[in-house]
């Protein structure tokens, strides 16, 4: 048996996420090494009215991660490999040693107060299910304008496409997916246009403090977002951390290649089971479970179990 650990991205964070997570030692020692490198207690980011920050949402998500990892990694589940969606990707680069935690927060605090700073308003995300990334890309060239910018682009699934930009640019290509048979469209609770060419100022930033840091061989296997590939070195998971901002993520390919691996039971970080239930969708015969909808006494029961 195998095991990939996935972590989650920006739009499945939720009130009081943070103190719905285990009271297991690790949590609490994370949250308390988190806070202060913050300054500040984390735990106080899980609000209503601080999720409507992105900061609070990031830093957020990457406590909620790295906590729940090293709950499990302390209990003996050990990963094969892990995969983070967007800044997801910094909590599996925390979890396999490449990056320190505390330039984990650094990263995560620059990459997202950057995204506010340049998109305060009128630009975001939404998600698209029913067409094919080829459909969808001549949706979003036939809407995309100067001022109205939009662009593809995370593949979630075959015929589930996210697409980023501007919020007018955004409910034309959703206006017109529509009319050509999409089964739904939704904006998501996402207020900046993550991985797409406006972001290549952050992804310029976050290179050169990277490029500062130091950087060390992974533990387990790390699967990229831009790539969709196995990153075996520091240099290869750092570039995927840098870019990712302003690149699509190809997450249902990610999937795929974590079974080609092998890895047969796929755990979900706190606190949203949305990977969860794409995995099940792409890879059927992989057993897929959300921390976030469960004890983590039934998911140690559900990997000794699996482990037979």
């Amino acid at each position: 048996m195998s095991i990939a650990f996935l972590f989650p991205g920006q739009g499945s964070q939720m009130p009081g996420m943070l103190h719905a997570l285990p009271g297991h030692p690790a949590v609490t020692r994370t949250l308390d090494e988190v806070s202060e490198y913050l300054n500040t207690d984390i735990r106080e980011l899980d609000s209503e009215e601080s999720l409507r920050s992105s900061v609070s949402v990031q830093l957020a998500l990457l406590a909620c991660g790295v906590s729940m990892a090293r709950a499990l990694t302390e209990e003996g589940v050990e990963p094969e490999a892990v995969a983070g969606l967007s800044v997801g990707a910094f909590a599996a680069a925390a979890l396999c040693g490449v990056i320190s935690l505390s330039d984990a927060v650094r990263l995560v605090r620059q990459r997202a107060e950057m995204m506010v700073r340049l998109y305060p308003t009128g630009y975001g995300l939404a998600a698209i299910v029913g067409l094919s990334e080829i459909q969808v890309s001549r949706l979003v060239e036939e809407a995309y304008t100067e001022r109205a910018p939009v662009y593809v682009g995370n593949i979630n699934a075959p015929r589930q496409i996210v697409i980023a930009g501007s919020d007018e640019g955004i409910r034309k290509v959703l206006d017109a997916a529509r009319k050509n048979g999409a089964r739904k469209t939704e904006e998501l609770h996402v207020s900046v246009p993550s991985h797409c060419p406006l972001l290549e100022p952050v992804a310029v930033a976050l290179r050169e403090s990277l490029r500062k840091m130091h950087l060390q061989s992974p533990n387990y296997v790390y699967v990229g977002n831009v790539s969709a590939r196995t990153l075996r070195t520091s240099d290869a998971i750092s570039e995927d951390l840098a870019s990712n901002v302003a690149h699509g993520v190809r997450w249902y390919d990610s999937v795929t290649v974590l079974e080609e691996l092998g890895c047969d039971l796929f755990l979900e970080m706190p606190p949203d089971h949305v990977l969860t239930q794409l995995a099940k969708e792409a890879v059927p015969s992989v057993q897929a479970l959300a921390l976030g909808e469960t004890s983590l006494k039934h998911a140690l029961h559900v990997v000794a179990r699996h482990s037979n």
